[in-house]
């Protein structure tokens, strides 16, 4: 199905979730000529939007009744599921609901259990940051059929179709694990050789020329935006599986520096 067929079938899109992600997915998808309402739990997040075109919505409920598509980008399961109670009420048959938050895949099978008859659920989260979603550079790890939104999903980045609905979930639990993980390995790892007398500059480059070079990039990252507490919260999501002792100690790292809670996670180097 070609993006042109799909915008047609696909005439209103409903985004809830206005953060760091949750806005820039909304600019591409106004760019892209979508019909738009939006709905924030801070209603000024909205403000921005509208401006540009936008409907903002008081509720979810309001915002999913006349949506095609609808499209919830928020933090932690529990944000997710309290969404869904206020708005899975007003879903009509024929909708298709895209999650796109990074709430494990437990949460994902709770939120599409609750579907009501004729809604179609896709797991969705994404791999990348703020940078990528405002380029539509997003890795988007789908769980269920996708075929009806592929043009949608075009606008905000590349699609991989994993299974069924949960795996998308689990494959981003796996992802974004690695690469937690690993910026905090580079941290530890300058901070090691700063300790044994290395200047800083021949460090850098020597683990850039190493297989850790695409780790070392994202820990040296400059316009990405990723919570600290927010990569606790998806670590913490994994290590839920047990028998996960290195992830166990980057969690603790990540708990540990509260100081950080809302910086990118880069300032692990800090």
């Amino acid at each position: 199905m070609n993006t042109e067929t799909t915008k047609t079938n696909v005439q209103r899109v409903a985004l809830l979730g206005l953060g760091n992600m949750g806005a820039p997915m909304a600019r591409r998808l106004l760019a892209a000529g979508y019909g738009l309402t939006v709905w924030n739990r801070t209603a000024s997040k909205a403000e921005a939007l509208v401006a540009e075109g936008a409907v903002a919505a008081a509720t979810p409920a309001e915002a999913v009744r006349e949506a095609d598509v609808v499209i919830t980008m928020l933090a932690d399961p529990a944000a997710a599921l309290a969404v869904a109670d206020a708005m899975v009420p007003a879903l009509r048959a024929g909708t298709t609901w895209i999650d796109t938050s990074t709430v494990g895949p437990d949460t994902v099978r709770e939120l599409a259990s609750r579907l009501p008859d004729g809604v179609a659920f896709i797991d969705a989260p994404v791999m990348g940051s703020v940078d990528r979603a405002a380029t539509g550079e997003l890795l988007i790890l789908a769980g269920g059929e996708t075929a009806s939104v592929d043009g949608l999903l075009a606008e905000l980045g590349s699609v991989t179709r994993c299974g069924e609905v949960g795996t998308g979930a689990a494959l981003k639990l796996v992802l974004i694990s690695a690469v937690i993980g690993g910026v905090a390995l580079v941290a530890e790892s300058l901070r090691l050789a700063t300790a044994l007398g290395l200047p800083a500059s021949l460090t850098r480059s020597a683990l850039a020329a190493s297989p850790m070079e695409p780790l070392v990039g994202r820990a040296f990252a400059t316009e990405a935006h990723f919570p600290v507490e927010l990569a606790a919260k998806d670590v913490a999501l994994a290590t839920g599986v047990g028998g996960l002792p290195v992830l166990e100690a980057v969690r603790e790292v990540l708990v540990g520096r509260g100081d950080l809670a809302g910086a990118d996670l880069s300032s692990l180097r800090d």
